[in-house]
C-alpha cells in the first residue's frame, strides 16, 4: 500500500499565472474592494486579493487571530468574495438554526468540480430538500441506525483487528483505519464491502484524500480568487484530473448497477436512486438525475469516510498519549463488555467514561474546524449589521469548541467535562460537532455507532503505546480541509483477557 504524499506546488509557475491576472484586472475599472452598508468590519482588504495574504497556510489559526482584534463577528474577502466570520457558540449556534442562513454560496472551485449538485454543496430548496429526505430514506431501508447496521460495523471491526495483528511492531494505521470506515458507507451505497487489497477501492480513498489536501490548500484558494487557472495548463490541473479520476470510478459502479437493476427488489442506495430515476423521469423538474447520483454517491462516500477514520486515528493517538486514560478505559471495557464478546450500543450507557472519551477526542481535535460555508437566502438583520441576500458565512467551529465561555480549560484533553457529579455522561449543548439545524450532518448517527464499536472493540483487544522512547506524540493538528493528525506510528500489543 502506498503511503499519501503531499503535491509539490510549482509556485514560480503560481505567481507568474497570478502576476497575468493581475495585470489583466489593472487595466479594468474597480479593482478596490469595499464593504457593502452596514456589513462587519475586518482587516484592510487589497485590491483583487482581498485578504487571501492574512489567510496564511493555516485558515484556522489565521480566523482565530483575526477574532481577537475584530470582535465576533467580522468579515473578510477570498479575492472580491466577501465572508462573514461567526464566532463563539451563542452566535454560531443562532446562524445554524435558522433557515435564513440555510443556502450555500457560489464557490467558483466547487462550482466548476461538483456544479453545486448532490447534498452536501448543492443550494437550499425543494430540490436539495428531497435528495436529502429521499437519501435519509433509502439509507435507513438498508439499515442506517438500525441493528443490522451494527452487525456490519463490528464485522468490519474483526476485519480490521486482525489486520492490526498482521502490522509490523509500530505501523501507521491511517489507510487500515480508512478501509475500515469507509466499508460500513460502501455496503449501504455499492451494496458490498471491499477487500483492503482491491486496487478500485484503495485508488478511490487515496484519490479521495488527495483532493480534500488540494482543495484545502494554497492551490485551492488561489482557483477560487482566480478560477481561470482552471483553464489553463499547471499544477491546479491536478485537482481536476483527481476529481475526473474519482468521478470516473463511481460511474462505473453506478453502470453496473443499472446493467444488473431489479426496480423492485433495489439492492442498495444506487439501485433505489435509479430506480427513482426511471420513475421519474417524464417530470423535466425532477431532481432525480444521472449527474446527481453521482454527486450524492460521492457526498456519501467522502463524508462516510474522511470524518469518522480521521477521528479514530486521532482517539488512539490520544489514547498513546494519555495511557492512564486509556487504563481507565480498558478498565471500564472490562466490566461491562468482558472477553466473551464483542462490544454492543447496548453497552454504552454502561459506559460512561469511554463515551466521555470519545467526545472529548471529538472535541479537541476538531476535525472540521470552519464547517462547510453557508450562504444568506435573503437580506438578514444580524448583530446590528445588513448582510445582503447571497453573503457568505463562515460558521467557525474551532470558537465554538474552544469558548472558555463554555469549557473550562479548553486546549487540555480531559474527558472529565463530559461526566457529572455521580459519574454519569452529560454532553454540553456547545457539542456541536455535527452541525445543527437544517444543515445538520445527515450521518450522524452512524457515525455515533462506528466511533463507539470500533474504538470500544479495538480497546477490548489491543494496548496502544507510543512505539518510541525518546519522542512524545505530536498533537499539533495538518490542516487539509478537515485536521488530520500528523502521520505517525503506533505500537500495538494484544492484550491477555
Amino acid at each position: 500500500m502506498h503511503e499519501f504524499a503531499s503535491p509539490a506546488l510549482s509556485v514560480p509557475l503560481l505567481l507568474i499565472f497570478v502576476l497575468l491576472l493581475l495585470l489583466l484586472l489593472l487595466q479594468r475599472k474597480n479593482i478596490f474592494i469595499t464593504r457593502p452598508y452596514r456589513f462587519p468590519t475586518g482587516p484592510p482588504i487589497l485590491p483583487v486579493l482581498g485578504n487571501f495574504m492574512w489567510m496564511g497556510r493555516n485558515p484556522v489559526a489565521g480566523l482565530q487571530q483575526m477574532a481577537t482584534k475584530y470582535g465576533k463577528v467580522y468579515s473578510i474577502f477570498i479575492g472580491s468574495m466577501p465572508l462573514v466570520v461567526v464566532n463563539s457558540y451563542q452566535l454560531v449556534k443562532e446562524v445554524l438554526m435558522s433557515h435564513d442562513f440555510s443556502d450555500r454560496p457560489y464557490i467558483p472551485l466547487m462550482e466548476i468540480m461538483k456544479q453545486n449538485l448532490g447534498i452536501v454543496g448543492a443550494p437550499y430548496g425543494e430540490a436539495w430538500k428531497r435528495q436529502r429526505r429521499f437519501t435519509l430514506s433509502t439509507l435507513r431501508n438498508f439499515g442506517f441506525g438500525r441493528k443490522t447496521i451494527e452487525e456490519r460495523i463490528l464485522t468490519e471491526a474483526k476485519v480490521l483487528m486482525e489486520t492490526f495483528k498482521q502490522e509490523a511492531t509500530a505501523f501507521d494505521p491511517h489507510f487500515n483505519i480508512n478501509n475500515a470506515v469507509s466499508n460500513i458507507i460502501c455496503s449501504l451505497v455499492f451494496g458490498s464491502r471491499f477487500d483492503y487489497v482491491d486496487q478500485d477501492f484503495q485508488e478511490l480513498l487515496h484519490l479521495i484524500e488527495e483532493n480534500l489536501v488540494l482543495q484545502g490548500g494554497l492551490l485551492g484558494q488561489i482557483c477560487n480568487i482566480f478560477p481561470v487557472l482552471c483553464k489553463l495548463p499547471g499544477p491546479q490541473q491536478r485537482m481536476l484530473t483527481s476529481q475526473a479520476k474519482v468521478q470516473a470510478l463511481v460511474d462505473a459502479k453506478i453502470a453496473e448497477h443499472r446493467a444488473t437493476l431489479d426496480p423492485s427488489n433495489p439492492r442498495d442506495l444506487i439501485d433505489a436512486y435509479l430506480a427513482e430515476i426511471e420513475k421519474e423521469k417524464g417530470d423535466p423538474n425532477s431532481p432525480f438525475k444521472d449527474k446527481n447520483l453521482s454527486m450524492v454517491t460521492l457526498d456519501l462516500f467522502i463524508a462516510g469516510t474522511e470524518t469518522t477514520s480521521t477521528t479514530l486515528r486521532w482517539t488512539l493517538l490520544y489514547m498513546m498519549a494519555y495511557p492512564d486514560i486509556q487504563a481507565a478505559c480498558h478498565k471500564e471495557i472490562d466490566e461491562v463488555v468482558g472477553a466473551d464478546r464483542l462490544p454492543a450500543m447496548e453497552d454504552r450507557p454502561k459506559m460512561p467514561f469511554v463515551d466521555a472519551v470519545i467526545h472529548e477526542s471529538q472535541r479537541i481535535s476538531n476535525i472540521v474546524p470552519l464547517g462547510v460555508v453557508h450562504c444568506t437566502l435573503k437580506s438578514v438583520e444580524f448583530q446590528n449589521y445588513l448582510l445582503p441576500k447571497g453573503t457568505m458565512v463562515l460558521t467557525n467551529f474551532t470558537s465554538v469548541l474552544f469558548d472558555e465561555s463554555q469549557w473550562e480549560a479548553p486546549h487540555e484533553f480531559n474527558p472529565g467535562r463530559f461526566l457529572d457529579g455521580s459519574g454519569k455522561f452529560v454532553k454540553p449543548d456547545a457539542f456541536l460537532v455535527f452541525s445543527a439545524g437544517p444543515r445538520v450532518c445527515l450521518g450522524e448517527n452512524l457515525a455515533r455507532m462506528e466511533l463507539f464499536l470500533f474504538f470500544t472493540s479495538l480497546l477490548q483487544r489491543f494496548q496502544f503505546y507510543w512505539p518510541d522512547p525518546a519522542s512524545k506524540p505530536n498533537l499539533e493538528p495538518k490542516y487539509q480541509f478537515t485536521q488530520a493528525p500528523q502521520p505517525y506510528k503506533m505500537g500495538v500489543r494484544p492484550r491477555n483477557l
